[in-house]
């Protein structure tokens, strides 16, 4: 009878978990080993000839001035966005948790809109807006700056402007993240210490903080995989430029695997590129899962 019971259990678990399992396999599992194969190959991916090349493409990324230029403007953005991504989002989270805030509600809506706006949309309109004619100019204008400034037509500003709105689109998600960290703090202890005398930011750093710091860890690495998986609001707004100052490892992939601008499209070869920064980005990701479980340790102990 327990038997029975248990595989009939076992039965509908699986028949709950086979549509997630079957889009996992179809949407995922499948694209990655057809990368990992396409990768093998020289080819274009619009034409029926395929030749197998072996490990030719990966020994050509690493000639590639152009790969690397895109793999180090994918840290430079990760550097540019990530740091005031995590400490604005922590602020954020703090003022809207506060409960003697009014509207609370509202400003967590107002500072969540960005999220759900679609990044095309946000590229396009970014673009208007800091472009030599638009707002960003115009204020700076009327603070005295009568020269403009064409943020992402030159080398120097391009890739940091992008980055500052790609943080202003993203800091309602972590910020939400953060108030999921806030909410592991047991209130208690807050009252205790406020009785005893301390204010805010001796509550905050010597009772908040050492609590939501392993959060905190994963918050950061979500962050650093995100930023580094960067791709629709650098395509919509500079597509790359200037002269590849903004070419980030998405755009690289995409213009070598379906653009002619450069010639064929080369499928394998694009291929090869994704392949060979995932599994820089899986590195990354197992080095800070492993400071995010010595973090927690300490915090244990």
């Amino acid at each position: 009878m327990y038997a029975k019971r248990r595989r009939k259990q076992f039965f509908w678990c699986w028949l709950f978990v086979l549509p997630t399992t079957l889009f996992y396999a179809a949407f995922q599992a499948w694209p990655i080993l057809s990368s990992i194969y396409y990768s093998t190959l020289d080819w274009s991916g619009i034409s029926s000839k395929k030749n197998f090349v072996g490990l030719a493409n990966f020994a050509e990324l690493f000639k590639d001035q152009w790969f690397w230029n895109a793999f180090a403007n994918s840290f430079k953005y990760m550097v540019f966005s990530v740091p005031p991504l995590i400490i604005i989002s922590l602020l954020l989270a703090l003022i809207v948790n506060e409960k003697t805030l009014r509207f609370r509600g509202a400003f967590r809506t107002l500072f969540f809109l960005p999220v759900i706006t679609t990044a095309s949309i946000v590229g396009i309109i970014m673009q208007f807006i800091w472009s030599p004619t638009g707002a960003i100019n115009a204020l700076l204008d009327l603070l005295g700056n009568t020269r403009a400034v064409n943020f992402l037509g030159q080398a120097a500003t391009a890739l940091p402007t992008v980055a500052f709105i790609g943080v202003w689109k993203d800091v309602g998600i972590y910020m939400i993240y953060w108030l999921a960290a806030l909410q592991s703090v047991p209130q208690d202890v807050v009252e205790a210490a406020e009785i005893d005398g301390a204010n805010k930011r001796q509550v905050f750093r010597f009772i908040t903080l050492p609590i939501i710091l392993p959060i905190g860890a994963v918050i950061t690495l979500l962050a650093v995989i995100n930023s580094l998986k960067v791709f629709d609001i650098v395509q919509t707004m500079t597509g790359g430029g200037p002269y590849f100052a903004t070419d980030v490892m998405g755009t690289f992939v995409y213009r070598t695997a379906y653009e002619s601008s450069v010639g064929m499209p080369r499928l394998g070869y694009a291929s090869a590129a994704a392949m060979l920064f995932g599994i820089t980005i899986i590195v990354i990701g197992v080095v800070l899962n492993a400071l995010k479980n010595v973090i927690s340790k300490h915090r244990v102990d």
